[in-house]
């Protein structure tokens, strides 16, 4: 599988000449009608350094998200855990057992998940806190060096694996 650095090194070698190969194939690219324009990955002056670091990032935010995907999971199992045992609560109350019943009520079902914070509070605040700064942050460094565009490197890739495809033809 090629690299971020395959596709980069590979695009500064991509003749961007229009031969009539190349116009007869317009039809069938569907997201570049000019088949040689400069694909905007390419017109970003990034290091190398840089180039990884976006790649990275983005791969991080991605991340994120699937963190975020599984403490959603982890809230709603905590919260189909925490309905069963309410209704353990009523079970041991009906079969004469009020003390037990008393200190799920009292002690385990209002406590915290972690450190007396509800699950709901944990998602809220990695959410509306935490990915939310990163995010920010990820955006102002994509947008001072690659003006905004975001999986650079999956675009100089597809880019060359494109040319390369169309350059076989």
């Amino acid at each position: 599988m090629p690299t971020p650095n395959d596709a980069r090194d590979s695009a500064s070698e991509t003749d961007t000449t229009d031969t009539a190969a190349d116009t007869n194939t317009a039809s069938d690219e569907t997201t570049d009608t000019s088949q040689n324009a400069t694909h905007p990955a390419f017109e970003l002056d990034l290091t190398d350094d840089e180039l990884d670091a976006l790649h990275d990032l983005q791969l991080g935010i991605e991340n994120l998200h699937r963190s975020y995907g599984a403490l959603l999971e982890f809230h709603h199992q905590l919260g189909h855990a925490m309905d069963r045992m309410r209704d353990a609560e009523a079970e041991l109350r009906n079969a004469g057992h009020d003390e037990w019943a008393n200190q799920l009520r009292d002690e385990h079902l209002p406590a915290g998940a972690i450190n007396d914070q509800w699950s709901y509070e944990l998602v809220e605040e990695f959410s509306g806190v935490f990915l939310t700064d990163v995010e920010t942050f990820e955006t102002a460094v994509r947008d001072e060096l690659a003006d905004g565009l975001d999986h650079v490197s999956e675009r100089r890739q597809q880019h060359h694996l494109r040319e390369r495809a169309r350059d076989s033809r």
